[in-house]
């Protein structure tokens, strides 16, 4: 059997990742950028003056995954607790005679994974952007297209009042805006750790500052201003983007899964041949909002883990930062696919307005009641208008309770009934709302 060396490998992984992005958090991926610490941190120390240029350049030769079996790695990192000690001594193996005192040299094994871990994220958050990207435009046409296009509001489970695709559409604009930006701020932010094995970094005497950010240019990522090794604020933020990722993905799933509903049926997934059921040839489900909707209700739980390990003890923990490897892969693991799967559906969403309007009318003007009540209220005041049309509101025939009831039509002709129960006239600022939502999302750096 072909061994898994990504998380879209196998029967499942591949219903909650991204190939492009699982492909840099794979076994491989992940062992290459352990390396690319190693052969940074050679060339730093080279740089700084400390290590011969010449073992440098032997060991930056060696630091190429093919060269390993992560396999084998992974089962030799159980007797130290992590797969770098066994790496450092294969690669010391690896590099000639004159190069292997300078392997690994003035790092700790926390500094080589820590890192390696940044490096995996900075390399996933590349495509992982642009399934983004992809969403926030989809979501943005949707909105431009359905800017005027009636529908029912609903809260707490029922119909409310009316409102527009257009403006729901928005909200999920604005919701994916701000993931990505967070997002941003936060991939961006991750820095490269170098502290050796208490943060003192003493095995480089004095030049130890000059070696740590040497070593973060070399990697292209910014430089701590110390040691992070118990300070876990980077991941935490990383964390916490990549959950409200997931959340602002998750809010539009569930809003297409339910407008999908048979009984609403105000919206359909795109894409033929997809949501079959293995029972009712009759069906076609609504698999990206069901996929995506699964992603964010994994998160919190991962985030959760890496928010509970980062309390770490003294000057480098016991468990705390070992805790937090398959959680954050696992994170940028089912974001990546929420992010894509968030994409492709928002592209190929049918909306159907017609539809839309059926289900506002089809309370016969009760989701109307509010403008109803709000054109009485001038005349008799806000409680007594309030308690006139919700006994209007219980007959059979809304309209008709409202016309033939004395004390509404001593205040409402039917020309102004007629106006009140219009959905057109009661849409407050939901056009405005779009069109900033639209210019927000333009205007945001990119």
């Amino acid at each position: 059997m072909r061994p898994s060396s990504s998380p879209s490998d196998g029967l499942l992984g591949g219903l909650s990742g991204a190939p492009d992005v699982d492909a840099e958090l794979g076994d491989v991926s992940l062992l290459q950028a352990m390396l690319d610490v190693e052969a940074a941190l050679a060339g730093a120390a080279a740089d700084a003056g400390i290590a011969p240029p010449a073992a440098a350049e032997a060991i930056v030769g060696r630091c190429h995954a093919e060269r390993f079996d992560p396999a084998a790695l992974g089962r030799a990192a159980e007797a130290a607790g992590n797969p770098v000690v066994p790496l450092v001594r294969e690669l010391t193996a690896a590099v000639p005679e004159h190069a292997r005192a300078w392997v690994h040299t003035g790092a700790t094994s926390q500094d080589v994974l820590d890192t390696a871990l940044v490096l995996v994220t900075v390399r996933a958050l590349g495509p992982l952007s642009g399934h983004l990207d992809a969403a926030l435009a989809a979501a943005a046409r949707l909105a431009d297209t359905h800017r005027d296009a009636v529908m029912v509001g609903r809260t707490l489970g029922q119909q409310a009042a009316p409102t527009t695709f257009g403006l729901k559409a928005a909200g999920w604009l604005t919701g994916l805006v701000g993931a990505r930006d967070r997002l941003r701020q936060a991939g961006v932010a991750q820095p490269a750790q170098l502290g050796g094995a208490v943060g003192t970094l003493a095995a480089f005497g004095p030049a130890g500052p000059e070696v740590a950010e040497r070593f973060a240019a070399r990697l292209g990522l910014p430089a701590s201003p110390l040691p992070w090794h118990t300070r876990r604020q980077p991941r935490l933020d990383l964390a916490a983007a990549l959950g409200g990722l997931l959340v602002a993905a998750g809010k539009v799933a569930l809003d297409v899964g339910l407008l999908a509903q048979t009984e609403i049926g105000e919206v359909t997934e795109g894409g033929d041949g997809r949501g079959g059921s293995s029972a009712m040839p009759h069906k076609r489900n609504p698999v990206d909002s069901i996929l995506v909707t699964a992603a964010a209700r994994r998160g919190p739980g991962l985030v959760a883990t890496l928010f509970a390990a980062a309390a770490q003890e003294h000057e480098r923990a016991a468990g705390g930062w070992h805790a937090e490897w398959e959680p954050l892969l696992d994170l940028l693991h089912i974001a990546g696919g929420a992010a894509a799967r968030c994409a492709r559906m928002l592209a190929g969403l049918r909306v159907r307005p017609e539809r839309m309007r059926a289900n506002l009318d089809a309370t016969g003007g009760l989701v109307l009641a509010e403008a109803v009540a709000a054109r009485l209220a001038p005349a008799v005041g806000r409680g007594v208008a309030h308690d006139l049309v919700t006994r209007a509101a219980a007959a059979p025939s809304f309209r008709a309770a409202l016309l033939a009831d004395p004390e509404i039509r001593a205040h409402l002709s039917e020309a102004q009934v007629d106006e009140a129960l219009d959905p057109f006239r009661w849409l407050g600022s939901a056009g405005h709302f779009v069109d900033r939502a639209l210019a927000a999302a333009r205007d945001a750096p990119r």
